[in-house]
């Protein structure tokens, strides 16, 4: 085990890369580590990977790693920690909540590291204790926000039969759905609209795997009466891609721009990972403004959620100037979207038309 944790050091030290090609020694060490995925895994990983390395491209003094754990484990992730703290880091930067309880320790092992972890908060392994030291900053998103501009993007669009695959039914894939729903009924009731969206098109997976069964069921639902299904679901959204295409139908995707995944999707409802890494690194290492000991959300406002434009705009009949013109409107809290069950049965009575969809928000939180 010595000789292999020495090789590995090694190979972490001398893969620092230095930006703009600057001689001088440099003051930031930035280690990046993977959820076990790879930084090109049109995800998680690739898309706070983006970030740090744009960042560091824009500084002298800054360099930056990633390193890629053999196992997605505590125990794997803190003796990446440990070895990266070991080679120089002073700044790890960690891409989703399955490091919360790995950060929860390495933030106390190692005072003088700054630790950014995204998507989640540090807690101890059985949720009992949720705590972040000065040297730890979170950041979580409004997914509700991204959820809105996609639903409402679909109904602009003309789809009119809606229907919603999450994965696990964990906070950050609740908020992503209640913001769906929220944003269809909202277009509907602007624009003059009649969609259809029963509570039976509106289902957590259970996990965020691409397992055949959920090919079945989402073409199930395309075949009978389904046009297009926002899939917040991890790698289970590969399985509804699949029943897309089987159907000639349409995908929302989720997180990052999936549409190089399929051409069966339409758009994404992204977390911006890089400007939101980018923005915290800046606050660290150029504004002297760390907020440590604190949780970070981050939404329209800072440019941190919304839809891919470019040649990934992909809809029809919607336009860049509309979705600008929604956009703005959450940025400027015109439309405060809601995140939660109760918010989301207060927000259809009073903003969009009050439609007789009780059993579907009844769906969108179960516990």
């Amino acid at each position: 085990m010595k000789k292999v944790l020495t090789v590995v050091s090694v190979f972490l030290l001398g893969l620092f890369l230095v930006s703009c090609s600057d001689n001088k020694k440099s003051e930031w060490n930035i280690l990046m580590i993977t959820d076990v995925g790879t930084i090109t895994d049109k995800s998680f990983n690739q898309g706070t990977w983006e970030g740090v390395e744009a960042f560091t491209k824009k500084h002298d003094n800054v360099k930056s790693e990633y390193y890629r754990p053999t196992a997605g484990t505590k125990a794997e992730y803190l003796q990446a920690i440990d070895l990266a703290v070991g080679n120089g880091a002073n700044v790890i930067v960690t891409p989703g909540y399955l490091f919360e309880t790995a950060i929860f320790e390495a933030q106390k092992t190692y005072p003088d590291v700054y630790f950014i972890l995204i998507d989640g908060e540090p807690h101890n392994d059985d949720y009992s204790v949720y705590e972040t030291k000065k040297n730890t900053v979170n950041i979580l998103f409004q997914e509700e926000q991204s959820g809105f501009l996609a639903g409402y993007a679909a109904v602009a669009d003309g789809f009119t039969k809606l229907g919603f695959m999450g994965g696990m039914e964990v906070p950050a894939v609740q908020k992503f759905g209640i913001g769906y729903v929220a944003g269809a009924y909202y277009a509907a009731n602007e624009l003059e609209k009649t969609i259809t969206f029963p509570a039976n098109r509106y289902e957590y997976l259970g996990d965020f795997d691409n397992k055949p069964e959920h090919t079945t069921k989402a073409e199930s639902w395309y075949a009978s009466d389904t046009d297009i299904i926002f899939a917040s679901a991890g790698g289970a959204g590969n399985a509804v891609m699949k029943a897309a295409e089987n159907r000639s139908k349409k995908v929302i995707g989720v997180d990052v721009d999936q549409s190089s995944q399929s051409n069966t999707v339409i758009s994404s409802a992204m977390k911006q990972l890089g400007n939101a890494v980018d923005q915290v690194l800046t606050e660290l290492i150029v504004d002297d403004a760390w907020k440590g000991g604190t949780t970070i959300t981050k939404g329209a406002a800072e440019d941190a959620v919304g839809l891919p434009l470019g040649t990934s705009f992909k809809w029809t009949t919607f336009t860049t100037s509309q979705y600008n013109t929604i956009f703005d409107s959450l940025k400027n809290k015109t439309i405060v979207v809601p995140s939660t069950k109760a918010q989301l049965a207060t927000f259809l009575n009073e903003k969009a038309g009050n439609p007789s969809v009780s059993a579907l928000v009844d769906k969108t939180e179960t516990k």
